[in-house]
């Protein structure tokens, strides 16, 4: 007869089969590079420009970013699909709130002034956005106390040259052609379609973060041989 925790690991084994089961390559998410990041990671590729990414940004995301894994990393990426200088200054914004630890504060201020800051599942909803220029988006971040000479030194530095070069080597690098799209560990799409609740969503992050790299490299199948390995070292005692 197993021992109690030998039954508890193998039906912890059981249970995270059955998991990567319900997540299918190619229907629930693509692999769109061979390898992957060094830690885990999800990275949400959007735009102040899309409704659905606002959307996402004040209903679901909170709840996302409170359920991942711990050591998950999450990171917000701005795409360019203006490919213009105003483009340009709105990626480069994002940056900057990042590096001023300012994004909770104002990734909404620049959401509704791009966008307005109405319920936008109401059908026919205008707004014409204030964004026009640099100027323009220094006066958002005025409102959390942030000079004009400081947006300036920030925007110009190469920290966030070098960030906004990455964003797009990884949005031609992983084919993103829509937003919002979510990355994981720099390996794999999720198809947003195919994900029924935030939950589902929530749920592949994590599994394909932490665990099925891990089972690719023996996980699941490690935890069976450690159980197996105590069944049998159970069995030598008894019949010492």
């Amino acid at each position: 007869m197993l021992k109690p925790i030998l039954v508890a690991v193998v039906i912890s084994v059981a249970s995270l089969s059955a998991q990567a089961a319900d997540f299918i390559e190619g229907k629930h998410y693509t692999q769109i590079a061979d390898k992957g990041s060094a830690t885990p990671n999800v990275s949400e590729f959007f735009s102040f420009y899309c409704p659905h990414c606002y959307q996402m940004s004040q209903k679901y995301l909170p709840f996302i970013k409170t359920n991942l894994k711990p050591g998950v990393a999450f990171e917000s990426k701005h795409v360019d699909f203006m490919n213009s200088d105003l483009g340009t200054e709105v990626m480069k914004s994002l940056a900057v709130m990042e590096q001023l630890g300012l994004e909770k504060q104002l990734a909404h201020e620049m959401f509704a002034a791009i966008q307005g800051d109405a319920d936008h599942s109401q059908a026919g909803h205008q707004h014409q956005s204030t964004i026009n220029s640099r100027d323009d988006i220094k006066a958002i971040f005025a409102k959390a106390g942030v000079a004009a000479a400081k947006y300036d030194e920030v925007a110009d530095s190469s920290a966030v040259n070098d960030t906004i070069k990455l964003w797009r080597k990884q949005q031609n690098d992983f084919r993103i052609d829509s937003v919002p799209t979510f990355i994981v560990n720099d390996k794999y799409m999720i198809n947003l379609s195919e994900m029924h609740s935030v939950k589902d969503l929530v749920d592949i992050i994590n599994y394909l973060a932490t665990e099925k790299d891990a089972k690719k490299s023996g996980g699941s199948i490690g935890w069976l041989f450690i159980a197996l390995c105590g069944l049998a070292a159970l069995t030598r005692r008894r019949i010492a």
